[in-house]
């Protein structure tokens, strides 16, 4: 139990390079992404001599970038919901937003 409390009052020394550097790797990810689609795409064309072959190694690309994203966002979805759990922020009610009644 101590290690942890120790943990927790002394944050890593490069805390907000590691925040960055996480960050970053999705963008890096998405690129990553859509290049090897490409390049799949490009080698089942050579092999097979289809056209059409290259454009689904496309769209795998973009698709598998979208499914990094989403992944991203659930995870950032899931440490936001565990932050507003924290007791530190115990003290402020959810807002509740009124409908304006313009009509």
């Amino acid at each position: 139990m101590k290690d942890e409390e120790k943990r927790l009052e002394n944050p890593p020394k490069y805390k907000d390079a590691l925040l960055a550097y996480s960050n970053a790797t999705l963008g890096i990810s998405m690129v990553v992404a859509v290049l090897i689609g490409i390049g799949v795409g490009y080698g089942l064309e050579w092999l097979f001599g289809y056209a059409w072959l290259f454009w689904l190694g496309v769209v795998w690309g973009i698709l598998a970038a979208i499914l990094n994203v989403y992944k991203a966002y659930k995870m950032q979805k899931k440490e936001l919901e565990a932050l507003s759990k924290d007791p530190k922020y115990a003290y402020q009610k959810p807002q509740e937003w009124e409908e304006d009644e313009d009509n």
